[in-house]
């Protein structure tokens, strides 16, 4: 599963590779499905409580068939890629193209038994694996659409959670999300360009480093101008909660300019501590004004 002795990467086993596939790193990015269960204020009700998380997993499931499609469309070229040939294990050849057909079966018969159980979350995560799939074999090539493709993703988590506790999408929230989830495109993008250059991936030839960096500026200040707007509309209590979306934007950018992160959100996320400290005590700070003017 990582190195071997002395540096010899040892081969995963099929199962674990299987997991790989399916990416579950990248589940945290569902978490989003839960931002209306927050602000809605329905996080006391266990119902509601209930329904947001069978919508998250059922994200997870969908955003996993969407990666395998991704890597089996991919793999000639992933297996010519220096690093994604031996991280993706469809390229790898750690998971056979059978095996990888058949846990992509599985996966969609798994939803279409979710969509039996809760048809509200029909449109939202069919559109999502409908628009993934315009990515994998058109969008992801074209530019600007590319970026807005991933965004769009971000804004069907966020339509999931409001549709499975039954409650409307906040124009302000998804506008939000649109803004910071185009952000972190954007610096994917940059980090692309600066690491792997127009040979990374084929849509990069039409971007240029400044480019991307003031589309991350444009979206970056959208964001904080729509968030702050969402939430001194919505509960004033929350502007607490700017200063530290602030310090997060500020905290991001300053890591990827510095130790070239942001190629990988996730990664960024998941490892950086005072990035992390911030989320909480965002999280933290919203349930304590939200729990306040529920009282």
């Amino acid at each position: 599963m990582g190195a071997g002795v002395r540096g010899v990467r040892t081969i995963p086993s099929t199962a674990y590779s299987l997991l790989r596939l399916g990416r579950p790193k990248q589940w945290v990015k569902n978490t989003f499905v839960l931002a209306p269960l927050v602000f809605a204020r329905s996080f006391t009700d266990p119902v509601a409580i209930q329904q947001a998380l069978f919508a998250l997993a059922m994200f997870c499931i969908a955003s996993s068939a969407c990666y395998v499609v991704n890597d089996i469309k991919d793999i000639e070229r992933d297996r010519a890629h220096p690093i994604k040939s031996w991280s993706r294990p469809l390229a790898a050849g750690h998971v056979s193209l059978n095996a990888a057909m058949a846990l992509l079966a599985a996966l969609y018969a798994v939803l279409v038994a979710g969509f039996i159980l809760h048809p509200a979350l029909i449109v939202p995560i069919g559109g999502y694996i409908a628009l993934n799939l315009a990515y994998s074999f058109y969008l992801k090539n074209q530019p600007v659409l590319d970026i807005f493709s991933v965004a769009g993703g971000f804004v069907l988590r966020i339509y999931a959670g409001a549709e499975a506790i039954n409650v409307p999408l906040s124009s302000w929230m998804a506008v939000t999300t649109l803004c910071l989830a185009l952000y972190l495109a954007a610096i994917k993008r940059r980090q692309e360009l600066v690491t792997a250059g127009s040979e990374g991936r084929r849509v990069l030839k039409d971007y240029s480093v400044n480019l991307v960096d003031r589309y991350a500026e444009m979206s970056a200040v959208g964001a904080l101008i729509f968030y702050s707007l969402f939430v001194m509309s919505s509960n004033p209590q929350l502007v607490i909660t700017i200063p530290m979306v602030i310090f997060g934007l500020f905290r991001y950018w300053y890591l990827v300019e510095t130790r070239e992160s942001g190629e990988s959100p996730t990664d960024v996320l998941l490892t950086d501590w005072p990035l992390i400290a911030c989320i909480l005590a965002w999280g933290a700070a919203c349930l304590y004004a939200l729990m306040g003017s529920t009282a």
